[in-house]
């Protein structure tokens, strides 16, 4: 995975340019709905051994939720020919990916999950329901850290009972605004970001970060970004969101190049959480040894200027 490694810093939310545990939606092109990167054969291949492993973790859907996953699978193909010709080649019966050494069939699977399968994107099917929108259908490989089968079917008040700040807040009440008021052919995206001990894609579990060696905090740690992007699908009115993992490397920031700008925007955000907050990060324990060592790398590269 040497020539991945060299990707990174695509998105950077942690910087300061989009604040955690706020809704953040921002319009975003047809052209850029989903994406694909030199990671695209790995995150596949790690969806085709989730999928063969662990199955009911991973993907469910109720039986209504045919025709809607078939929408989902005719937008992915459709933008996939337009957009990504040069890592995808559609033509009737499937889709060939050349550098992930893969030919899917169309009606192999469930829609859904045939969607999922030539896409490095988690596809989730949010439908309304007596008490808002609820979770109905997904193919979900790279969970961070909430499990599909603990909140398959619940609305989304209840899957986000443990956020911070979201249920009675505002931002759980502009997320049921926005989801009323989506109209078929709006476009948004926003970002969520954590710290994670490693860069594993599928983590169902809630996850700590404990800081042993201070003066190698950085060396083992990973910035996980999501981009989370939402649309109303046409025919059966459901909400359909797409989630992305990127994974930055904390040991690579020393070599970006606005390093200093990015460690110290990402220091005032993790001084900006509340113990609330942290905890639910998994970062109330290393918060400080964090942004100690993010201070250390700025200071260093400012006297080396």
């Amino acid at each position: 995975m040497t020539e991945e490694r060299s990707v990174h810093f695509q998105h950077r939310p942690y910087d300061g340019t989009s604040q955690p545990f706020t809704v953040g939606l921002k319009p975003v092109s047809e052209k850029d709905w989903l994406e694909t990167d030199p990671f695209l054969a790995s995150h596949l291949a790690e969806k085709d051994r989730l999928f063969a492993e662990r199955p009911d973790d991973v993907f469910r859907a109720e039986p209504d939720t045919k025709a809607a996953q078939t929408e989902v699978l005719d937008l992915v193909l459709d933008h996939l020919k337009r957009f990504h010709s040069g890592t995808h080649d559609v033509h009737s019966s499937g889709v060939r990916i050349p550098a992930a050494g893969r030919r899917i069939n169309h009606a192999d699977l469930p829609a859904l999950k045939t969607a999922s399968l030539m896409v490095q994107e988690d596809l989730v099917l949010m439908r309304p329901g007596e008490n808002g929108y609820r979770l109905v259908a997904a193919s979900l490989c790279f969970p961070s850290s909430w499990s599909l089968g603990q909140k398959f079917g619940l609305s989304m008040a209840d899957i986000h009972e443990t956020v911070p700040d979201f249920n009675g807040a505002r931002m759980g009440q502009m997320v049921a605004r926005l989801f009323d008021n989506l109209k078929p052919g709006q476009l948004l995206c926003r970002f969520n970001w954590s710290v994670y001990p490693d860069e594993k894609l599928y983590h169902p579990g809630a996850h700590h970060i404990e800081v042993a060696d201070t003066a190698r905090v950085l060396a083992s740690l990973f910035l996980r970004v999501e981009r989370q992007t939402l649309r109303r699908l046409p025919g059966s009115g459901d909400i359909l969101f797409t989630i992305k993992i990127h994974h930055d490397p904390m040991a690579a920031l020393q070599s970006h190049a606005n390093c200093s700008n990015v460690a110290s925007g990402l220091s005032r955000q993790l001084l900006a959480l509340s113990n609330e907050q942290l905890r639910y990060k998994g970062l109330h324990t290393s918060r400080d040894a964090l942004v100690a060592a993010l201070r250390n790398v700025s200071e260093r590269l400012r006297h080396s200027d």
